[in-house]
């Protein structure tokens, strides 16, 4: 596994690989790795013959400072723990390295980056396109791996590949979780023991509320939803949307859309830690 540090050499190295005709995968993370980052690199080494993972804290996509200053930094774990799945370049580019100059670029893919993160974090899914972009033009994978927890992010990337042409195949894969329902996520590392016990309530209730579908309309299983986690001491729903799975639009009946998909975001704690989680009712 190699450390690379610059755009210049980490695309000398790639070059390499293509002319041997080999196929190039590529995982896009912010660091502080955990076992939901290691199932995308995993997938990756499985599917390519080299597999590119990219750590970098990108500022662009953090409308809150307080949020990109307390987001937890852990490179040396990072590298071990990615040293033992396949990884063959690890890509750890400085800020100044990525944004030399300002990056004054505006991607606009209403409604999917408008609504749910987009209308709640402005200029949030700005950021992600154009780290994202910058990344894909030094890596120019065959195929990109996100962990479908970022649900909404994943809809806009797949936006951004489209107006930009690339021939990059997105590959989303499954959530992965704690044994009691929490999904791995960054921070969860900010949450204490009995906060990480707390926050288990948001997938139990998501999940629960498939069983209400039948009965219930789109409305009354969202205020549901949001009344049984606002009940629960330690957490607070900022939202909870119940959407078409691909334009990510609010439906108001079950028929609305062929995939429907309920996405949350939870403050939990005294910090307080913000959390996301997604169920897919069809």
């Amino acid at each position: 596994m190699k450390i690379i540090n610059t755009i210049s050499e980490l695309q000398r190295e790639l070059q390499v690989e293509r002319r041997h005709g080999h196929s190039i995968g590529f995982v896009p993370t912010m660091g502080a790795l955990h076992n939901g980052h290691a199932s995308l690199v995993t997938r990756s080494a499985h599917d390519n013959d080299v597999t590119v993972v990219s750590v970098f804290l990108n500022p662009t996509q953090f409308n809150d400072k307080r949020d990109l200053e307390k987001y937890p930094r852990t490179q040396e774990a990072d590298c071990r723990l990615l040293s033992g799945l396949g990884t063959s370049i690890v890509f750890i580019p400085s800020v100044e390295e990525m944004y030399p100059e300002p990056d004054t670029r505006v991607f606009s893919y209403p409604p999917t980056d408008s609504v749910m993160e987009g209308a709640f974090r402005p200029g949030h899914f700005n950021g992600v396109c154009q780290i994202v972009s910058k990344l894909f033009d030094a890596v120019r994978p065959l195929r990109a791996y996100f962990g479908e927890k970022d649900f909404q992010q994943i809809a806009v990337i797949r936006r951004m590949v489209a107006d930009l042409h690339y021939n990059i195949e997105i590959v989303p894969c499954p959530v992965v979780r704690e044994s009691s329902g929490l999904a791995l996520s960054s921070r969860n590392t900010l949450l204490t023991d009995h906060e990480r016990d707390i926050a288990a309530n948001i997938y139990r209730v998501l999940a629960a509320s498939k069983a209400k579908v039948a009965s219930s309309t789109v409305e009354q299983v969202r205020q549901s939803v949001i009344k049984e986690i606002n009940g629960i001491e330690g957490l607070r729903v900022e939202y909870y949307s119940i959407v078409d799975g691909d334009t990510l639009a609010d439906v108001h009946t079950w028929a609305s859309a062929h995939h429907i998909v309920g996405c949350i975001t939870v403050f939990c704690g005294k910090t307080p830690i913000r959390l996301i989680d997604h169920i897919k009712y069809f």
